[in-house]
């Protein structure tokens, strides 16, 4: 079976940073005759022409099915479809290289009180030898009555193994392969008040084509689904979201809960329960409650699973969302609490910006076992690079430490 193929990341990362901003930098490009009379001149001219050139550059990647039907019709949202390569950082993939589609568009009728519909879709290619297509939706309908949201995710995905609890040695480190197909759509209606959204839905787990190191840590303790499992089951579902942009908010609030039930009746291969939620808070610490310049972010998420538990739906401790620094998986249980904050600012008249985050998590295997003296520490801090004004869309790069190493990430999007 084939190890991870590690590479040096710190040069492909600034490389690549490098090779976004220059293709875009109007310096490069300035003419002769360009003779501002002054430096503040100058700074006001090549930030626009920055902004003219990132323009150009998006629209290459930018399509607009309905424009001209929008522009004779005010009740039609002029809806993009855009195709852009990727490429992501993370010690679980490795470098990944890849394509990726997002369709932005709204129902007719809707207005500026219904936020934009989202449907991503990206394929991907790492140097881990994984492939990972996925998607996560989000729709709007009018005045946001309804939202449909889930996850739609088909993978290759090699993955370290440690044991199972929160003390699992390092040296226990061994790699299995499996195939992943997930499908969890949900429907939620809005209730009560404006952001508030009930409902549920389904979920569909599929883990196959498994590979074990022979004679083995996963081989010789045999958990459940260690060779495959389904998970197959319904899900109630509560959705507040009163954020005013999703892909980087800089205030109010949001909160996902879903309770699942999963058995056989669907095709399922073992009889669990799982419950998860993530809270986020963001407040703007400008005069300006709408001003990106000063964030402060809060997240708190939790994990808890109850009966005959397959392996991949155990809590998954770490990754490039919360708790970086720690390889996702670098710890699995039954339940899982961990908590970050994180500062970011926005450098004025620039693109460029900063953050820094600190947090903590832990796992057990009994939800009264949790102590605070159990926990991990997490600390990092990272670099953005605003690459859509509209969208407020941030390229990322984090350098996440916690107990045992350091790991940089490179993103589209923030963490949370």
């Amino acid at each position: 079976m084939p190890k991870f193929n590690i590479i040096t990341t710190s040069t492909c990362k600034i490389v690549l940073l490098l090779a976004l901003v220059s293709l875009c930098n109007p310096v490069l490009w300035a003419q002769e005759n360009d003779k501002p009379d002054d430096g503040h001149q100058i700074e006001n001219q090549n930030e626009s022409e920055l902004d003219s050139d990132f323009k150009r550059y998006k629209e290459l990647f930018t399509f607009h099915p309905n424009k001209k039907k929008a522009a004779k019709d005010s009740t039609l949202y002029a809806s993009k479809f855009i195709v852009a390569p990727i490429v992501s950082f993370s010690p679980e993939t490795n470098l990944a290289l890849g394509a990726g589609a997002k369709y932005l568009f709204k129902f007719r009728g809707s207005g500026n009180e219904t936020r934009t519909s989202n449907m991503p879709m990206s394929l991907r290619y790492t140097l881990n030898n994984q492939f990972i297509l996925f998607s996560g939706f989000e729709i709007f309908t009018n005045q946001e009555k309804w939202v449909i949201t889930g996850n739609i995710r088909f993978q290759n995905f090699p993955q370290l193994y440690y044991g199972i609890g929160r003390d699992t040695p390092k040296s226990n480190e061994e790699q299995y392969d499996f195939v992943q197909a997930l499908f969890e759509p949900i429907v939620l209606k809005q209730v009560l008040v404006k952001h508030l959204f009930v409902g549920g839905g389904l979920r569909y787990n599929h883990i196959f084509n498994t590979e074990l190191e022979e004679n083995g840590l996963l081989e010789t303790e045999r958990p459940a689904g260690y060779n495959g499992s389904t998970s197959a089951g319904a899900e109630f579902a509560l959705l507040y979201d009163s954020r005013n942009n999703i892909l980087n908010a800089n205030n109010g609030w949001f909160l996902e809960f879903t309770h699942g039930f999963y058995g056989t009746a669907l095709g399922g291969t073992q009889s669990f329960q799982l419950t998860r939620f993530d809270l986020r808070h963001f407040i703007s610490l400008g005069k300006n409650k709408n001003s990106y310049s000063d964030i402060l972010g809060f997240q708190f998420v939790g994990h808890f699973s109850n009966g005959n538990v397959p392996i991949n739906e155990l809590a998954a401790f770490g990754g490039d969302k919360i708790l970086r620094g720690y390889r996702k998986g670098r710890y699995l249980e039954r339940h899982l609490l961990a908590a970050q904050v994180e500062y970011r600012k926005k450098f004025k008249n620039s693109r460029w910006g900063a953050v820094a985050f600190l947090g903590t998590g832990g796992v057990t295997d009994d939800v009264t076992k949790f102590s605070l003296g159990n926990f991990r520490p997490n600390f990092g801090v990272g670099v953005r690079f605003l690459l859509d004004k509209e969208e407020n869309l941030n390229v990322r790069v984090d350098w996440g430490v916690g107990d045992e190493k350091s790991n940089i990430y490179l993103n589209l999007s923030e963490a949370f």
